[in-house]
């Protein structure tokens, strides 16, 4: 796969004489070409559709989604739901089938750093039709604030010219990088998700 730019930051001024030291790590990772790598969780009776941005490196390598040791994606929909969730792929597989919820990304393929959404560029779309023309999906939740801004401008205008209307709500990132929002917090932003699925008034 392609790369795009290569970020090193190298010190040449004369007086830096010190060639073990480091650069920075903001400076060490490559913006590099990915692409999704697997598909979405979703049946026939998926009610809800939560997206994600692109998966990150980690989920990328395992081949499912929030597969980030911090992520909070999994205890949050656990707490939520108030069930216990395994750590195998089926196991939270049949977790979102059981209780109606779709899950994949906006994005199929972008250039980025690493697990850093604020770098994506040359983001290509999902293409969310299949599933919304099967299954009986009421609402859509983007997880993380690129997510939402992706699926309006990249999707939205594919969804609106097959005349395909779904509510859309914006949710808090999950992801260690959203470090300041604790899990009841992210539970509370989360209530909406309920309401789709017919679990509280």
């Amino acid at each position: 796969m392609p790369l795009a730019h290569t970020f090193f930051k190298i010190n040449t001024h004369p007086s830096q004489t010190n060639t073990t030291t480091q650069p920075p790590r903001a400076y060490t990772e490559r913006m590099e070409h990915v692409e999704h790598g697997f598909g979405p969780v979703w049946n026939r009776e998926s009610r809800v559709l939560i997206l994600g941005s692109m998966p990150s490196p980690k989920s990328r390598e395992v081949g499912f989604y929030f597969m980030h040791p911090r992520n909070r994606f999994w205890p949050l929909m656990a707490q939520l739901l108030k069930t216990e969730i395994g750590e195998s792929i089926e196991e939270r597989t049949n977790f979102l089938l059981s209780n109606h919820v779709a899950l994949w990304d906006v994005i199929a393929s972008c250039d980025i750093t690493g697990a850093q959404d604020s770098t994506i560029t040359n983001a290509v779309a999902n293409d969310l039709k299949p599933i919304l023309s099967q299954a009986p999906i009421t609402s859509v939740f983007t997880s993380g604030s690129k997510a939402t801004q992706l699926y309006r401008k990249l999707v939205l205008p594919q969804l609106n010219e097959n005349n395909i209307s779904l509510p859309l709500t914006s949710l808090p990132s999950t992801s260690p990088a959203n470090a300041a929002m604790v899990l009841d917090t992210l539970c509370s932003a989360y209530s909406p998700l309920l309401l789709a699925l017919g679990l509280r008034k």
